[in-house]
């Protein structure tokens, strides 16, 4: 998949994802390769990034929560601006998504 495609549906992945409740980085990785069946295949280096650009428009919050095993873990949780947001997102990807399927399935003029 073209790393275009990937870094411009990154935000409202996360959003969704988020919408379904609170995690942490590896986390998000993993799930967004297992519901892509692995054609979107995100790196650290990638994810925090567009993470910490979230969390500074205000649309997640993060929280340090320490595990059993005494190692820190960041969660990331959707904000009430993060749900507005990702509606906001979900309506321009849906545009997007008719555009390209009425293109599809356009009815071709015979010559």
């Amino acid at each position: 998949m073209r790393k275009e495609l990937v870094a411009a549906s990154a935000e409202p992945m996360i959003l969704a994802l988020l919408a379904r409740g609170e995690s942490y980085g590896y986390a998000i990785i993993q799930e967004i390769g297992r519901r892509s069946q692995e054609q979107i295949q995100w790196t650290e280096g990638m994810l925090y990034p567009v993470l910490h650009r979230l969390e500074e428009n205000r649309w997640i919050k993060a929280r340090w929560v320490e595990g059993e095993n005494g190692r820190k873990r960041k969660y990331y949780a959707l904000t009430k601006a993060g749900q507005k947001e990702l509606a906001e997102q979900h309506q321009n990807w849906l545009a997007v998504h008719d555009v390209l399927s009425g293109l599809g399935k356009a009815d071709r003029i015979p010559i």
